[in-house]
């Protein structure tokens, strides 16, 4: 039978340390200053801003667009509409664009909405799909919360977020590997349960941004999981595994069709950013009607089939 470890009812110390020490540096000017924006659009109700993404690997926002997740008490008191806090409730997160001035430039930003409740559950081992986990066991900056208890609620999510694409992932790759091999291959293993416009090597420059950082939550979090006894309980581990990322792709395509059309609705100017962002990472280039502007849903999948078979997702 499978050794189980017991139960980690929290990430280890050290791993939430760590995460605490890269999440708290502050934030540049720029990324704070449209940070500070987004949280005024919808007043108090907001608990937290994250920064993750390329400005965050960079650390320049010249020429591109600032990563932000917001996080609020509810969607009641975000969103005025029934439509967008049901949106928002449904299939979380909702996004909307923001640009605001910085000293004498535009600063822009994508930022995405959702409850902290719903981005707690969503990072932990609850969630099957690994839209969250994955993203968020990624660097993340906490740009602002409105109070410690907060702050501490966010990291320990974003470590627990690690944790949960660590022992989902384990199990599906070979026994003997590196902290490089693992982190490569969770990263491929979850670009495929969504429409990714990014090429497989992707996953090889994320673990190469911040090596040193993957290599030193591998050695904290892999010793963490339970050991095959046998090679034939490690095969069914792996069968297991195999059966459940399967489910996860199956899903991921859904979920992520569905968010583009949801985007077409909540992301201001989503549709031309859909195509901008599709474009720069494939280099499939497509121009959207006027018609495809002023009804976006119903262009939707006929716009997503030509995107396809022109190869700008695999």
């Amino acid at each position: 039978m499978l050794k189980r470890a017991a139960p980690v009812k929290a990430p280890p110390a050290a791993l939430v340390e760590l995460i605490r020490k890269e999440a708290t540096q502050p934030p540049p000017a720029a990324v704070a200053a449209i940070a500070a924006a987004a949280r005024q659009r919808h007043g108090t109700a907001i608990q937290a801003v994250m920064f993750y993404g390329s400005v965050l690997r960079d650390g320049e926002d010249r020429g591109k667009i600032v990563d932000l997740y917001l996080l609020a008490d509810s969607y009641r008191e975000v969103h005025a509409g029934r439509l967008m806090r049901c949106l928002n409730r449904l299939l979380p997160p909702n996004v909307y664009y923001l640009e605001t001035p910085f000293e004498g430039r535009q600063v822009r930003a994508k930022y995405a909405l959702m409850t902290l409740e719903d981005f707690e559950r969503l990072t932990g081992p609850a969630a099957f799909h690994p839209y969250f986990w994955a993203r968020f066991c990624q660097p993340t900056a906490v740009a602002w919360t409105s109070d410690d208890r907060v702050r501490e609620r966010v990291l320990q999510a974003l470590a627990r977020s690690i944790m949960t694409l660590v022992a989902a992932s384990r199990p599906l790759l070979p026994a003997n590997l590196t902290a490089r091999d693992f982190w490569v291959g969770a990263f491929q293993a979850t670009y495929r349960t969504e429409l990714r416009a990014e090429p497989p090597e992707r996953a090889v420059q994320l673990y190469e941004a911040a090596a040193a950082r993957y290599d030193a939550i591998a050695g904290q979090v892999l010793p963490l999981l339970p050991v095959p006894d046998s090679a034939a309980e490690r095969t069914t581990a792996t069968r297991w595994a195999a059966r459940q990322w399967a489910g996860r792709r199956y899903l991921g395509k859904l979920l992520s069709v569905l968010r583009l059309i949801k985007a077409a609705f909540t992301f201001q100017d989503g549709p031309d950013y859909l195509i901008w962002k599709i474009s720069r990472h494939s280099g499939v280039e497509i121009e959207l009607t006027p018609w495809q502007r002023r009804h976006p849903l119903l262009a939707a999948p006929g716009l997503f089939l030509r995107l396809y078979r022109q190869g700008a997702f695999r």
